[in-house]
């Protein structure tokens, strides 16, 4: 299992607001090359996001299916990337302050990544995760900037 952890310098409502948009994840998911659809309700439980993730020409669609959802404080995704098997994918948002404490786990479910899972392949995938959530972060902190300068209320810009 990999486990990572960032500080958000924004509000848990406008982390969540990244997360609640599916057709978003390509600018702060690391190894998306492309989100091809996101179901209308997502992230209601059941709904499902479609990206293709890959480096370079060699891609493979992945599905992501929202197995729990708890708006504004938990989100945890079943991803699905045959034939590499699937993995467990939690995020937790935990207020601190006016910031949000981030707390990501992956964990290999089925498939050639239970035989892999040790230090080493959980080493890189901590690594990824960290280049993930540090690009999640600067997106919130810069759109809260923004709607500071704009006189927007928090309210408002979490939803915009």
């Amino acid at each position: 299992m990999s486990r990572n952890r960032r500080l958000i310098l924004s509000p848990p409502s406008r982390v969540w607001g990244l997360l609640a948009n599916g057709l978003r994840y390509g600018e702060w998911v690391s190894g998306t090359q492309q989100v091809i659809a996101a179901d209308p309700g997502w992230p209601e439980v059941g709904s499902r996001l479609r990206v293709r993730v890959g480096v370079g020409p060699l891609s493979l669609e992945d599905t992501c299916v929202v197995r729990i959802c708890e708006p504004e404080r938990r989100l945890e995704l079943e991803a699905k990337a045959d034939p590499f098997g699937a993995a467990r994918i939690a995020m937790n948002l935990v207020p601190w302050g006016g910031s949000t404490l981030f707390l990501l786990e992956w964990h290999p479910l089925r498939g050639p990544g239970t035989r892999m899972h040790g230090l080493p392949v959980d080493y890189l995938v901590s690594i990824r995760n960290g280049m993930m959530l540090t690009k999640l972060a600067r997106i919130a902190v810069r759109e809260r900037r923004r709607d500071e300068a704009s006189g927007a209320a928090p309210s408002e810009a979490a939803t915009a």
